[in-house]
């Protein structure tokens, strides 16, 4: 089982206990012992947003520049499949997220909101131009969606890749299930910041991560040499998990809010592609709640994906949920097709 196979599709050792967060995600099955690996050289620029710098990489000319939003447990050399093609045609940022890889750790907490702030600053600082073409995987899907409700002037378009959506249901040990949304506090979401306090330091030890593997997941041997060397590299670094935590902790309360109220149109007219995966791969043996059910409910929340734009259509991809590894050539399709509709100022 690997990183981002499991039901809630990015996976993270939660600590402390999983009962205090969304779902309990279980990392043993999927880590890799790195501790001798040596820190590879960025791929991009290091923006220093006030105390804590953010690892951005950018390549490829034209407008509008699109802008990825990994997954849980992702980085931003996970995408060079299709950043590498994006570049061919126009230009392409991808990021780390504070904690991960060369990112520095960020403020706390790692609401949306709070990454949004962050990777505007960035790329602000950096001098790339809005509006944007946001591309979201998975986690990301949601962030990228509070992204453009948030600045709906910077967002031209989007591409959501088997994103998460509000009311999933996730894994939460011993083939218990909850939707996101459901294990929200109701608590305000504090509002964004750049600067850091004591209180921001991550709390995860360099021996929590577990080592059990050795070997890097087979389904990351499609990536470069390099790219392969820096994933054994980033994935046990103590300050990923610290903000996994935050971020999975905070999301819920998005999707409680997202659940409670209509979420149709809430996107605008923005060009908008949802690329879904033709079959969820659920199991009767793994869960709770039949997977004729699970099925059902994933493809009825990624329809409602599709009506968040009056500009939209769903693309079906025959791939498992990692389609920046799996399958480039559709999420790049689908992407230039969204390009394309923003220069052309139409509809899809």
């Amino acid at each position: 089982m690997s990183l981002r196979d499991m039901v809630w599709p990015d996976v993270i050792p939660t600590i402390p206990p999983a009962a205090k967060y969304i779902c309990a995600i279980i990392l043993c099955a999927c880590l890799v012992f790195a501790a001798t690996t040596s820190e590879p050289k960025p791929l991009g620029k290091l923006v220093d947003l006030g105390g804590h710098r953010l690892h951005v990489n950018c390549t490829g000319t034209g407008s509008p520049t699109v802008v990825v939003e990994n997954g849980l447990g992702d980085f931003s050399f996970d995408w060079i499949l299709v950043q590498s093609r994006v570049s061919r045609f126009s230009r392409i940022c991808t990021y780390d997220r504070a904690g991960y890889a060369w990112s520095d750790p960020g403020p706390k907490p790692r609401t949306f909101s709070q990454l949004n702030l962050e990777l505007r600053d960035a790329l602000s600082k950096l001098g790339e131009r809005s509006p944007f073409v946001l591309v979201g995987h998975s986690y990301g899907g949601p962030v990228v969606r509070n992204f453009a409700m948030t600045y709906p002037h910077e967002v031209a378009g989007m591409v959501l890749v088997d994103a998460a959506h509000e009311g999933l249901r996730v894994g939460i040990g011993g083939k218990k299930t909850i939707r996101l949304g459901e294990g929200a506090k109701g608590i305000s979401i504090p509002p964004p910041h750049e600067g850091l306090t004591a209180l921001d330091k991550p709390v995860v030890r360099a021996e929590d991560p577990p080592k059990e593997l050795k070997t890097l997941d087979p389904m990351y041997k499609v990536l470069p040499p390099d790219e392969q060397k820096m994933h054994l590299w980033a994935q046990l670094l103590p300050a990923v998990y610290d903000a996994l935590n935050s971020e999975t902790e905070w999301s819920g309360e998005y999707f409680a809010k997202w659940l409670a109220t209509p979420q149709a149109d809430t996107l605008g007219a923005i060009s908008l592609i949802v690329v879904t995966r033709a079959e969820g791969g659920y199991s009767d043996n793994d869960s709770d709640i039949p997977a004729a059910q699970l099925e059902r409910e994933r493809k009825e929340g990624q329809a409602k994906l599709a009506l968040l734009s009056t500009n939209s259509r769903q693309v079906i991809v025959h791939s498992g949920h990692n389609m920046n590894l799996e399958a480039p050539d559709d999420v790049t399709a689908a992407i230039r097709e969204v390009v394309e509709a923003v220069r052309r100022h139409g509809k899809l």
